[in-house]
């Protein structure tokens, strides 16, 4: 019986150790052969990575006319053999309207109704 309870306390198995995978390296040849002689590679500009602009989640309040011009929009889009979203139609106006004059602008504000902000009540 002691045999047993000695061997209930000894060491458990060692767990199996995996090898860390070999890296693999995707330089091109320039970077290689710089790696090679010690030398970090240059980057030049075409390697230099673009930053993406941050991107804003938001909502809003829209009369369903306006709402169903959307829809109007994106088919006519559509029909001009280039789709688009609904945030690239709002976009594109976003960018009409900055490169309006300031009386201009007036203007079409003028044009647009104001509505009370906020989610409508359901009916």
């Amino acid at each position: 019986m002691e045999e047993n309870a000695t061997s209930a306390t000894a060491r458990p198995a060692a767990k199996r150790v995996r090898p860390a995978p070999k890296k693999t390296t995707t330089r091109k040849p320039a970077a290689q052969a710089a790696a090679k002689a010690g030398k970090k590679p240059i980057r030049t500009a075409k390697t230099a990575k673009v930053k993406k602009p941050k991107l804003v989640r938001d909502s809003f309040t829209i009369p369903k006319d306006e709402y169903g011009a959307l829809a109007e929009l994106k088919q006519r889009c559509a029909k001009l053999e280039q789709p688009a979203k609904k945030s690239e139609l709002l976009r594109a106006g976003i960018k009409a309207l900055a490169g309006l004059s300031d009386k201009s602008l007036l203007a079409a504000l003028k044009a647009v109704p104001s509505i009370k902000t906020g989610r409508p009540k359901k009916a």
